[in-house]
């Protein structure tokens, strides 16, 4: 068998297979609508489905779209990852936010430190401000 015959072998044995899974009659795989079932059920390896045949296997999705009326496993769990990225980047803005804002505070307090004059420490510290020293030790 030459290559091409072996391409369209292969080719069809994957649109068989796409209707068996589809119909809820897989013979050769555990039936479920993904192209990893689906390369088993045409007896095909999943690598040649990817690579060679990827046109088919975007067609066996759209059709678990439109005949099952069903999202393919793959899509659910890309997006289910989108949402946990997304998350994940919200969460990550917020821990840069309150990074610089703690980065900014102790800044303001380094120079506090810094431009204090050494005499400050026989003054009496407002009410609201706690003093970071032990006073008149």
């Amino acid at each position: 068998m030459n290559q091409h015959q072996q391409r369209e072998d292969e080719r069809s044995r994957i649109r068989a297979a796409m209707d068996r899974l589809l119909a809820d009659k897989p013979t050769d795989s555990n039936g479920s609508l993904t192209a990893v079932a689906l390369a088993a059920e045409a007896d095909v390896h999943r690598m040649a489905l990817q690579k060679r045949h990827a046109d088919l296997k975007e067609e066996f999705y759209a059709r678990v779209r439109t005949e099952t009326h069903q999202t393919p496993e793959v899509e659910r769990r890309l997006r289910k990852e989108v949402v946990r990225l997304k998350q994940a980047f919200k969460d990550s803005r917020a821990a840069e936010a309150e990074s610089r804002h703690r980065a900014e505070q102790m800044a303001l307090a380094a120079a506090v430190l810094i431009l204090r004059r050494p005499d400050s420490q026989d003054q009496p510290a407002p009410g609201n401000v706690i003093p970071l020293r032990p006073s008149g030790d």
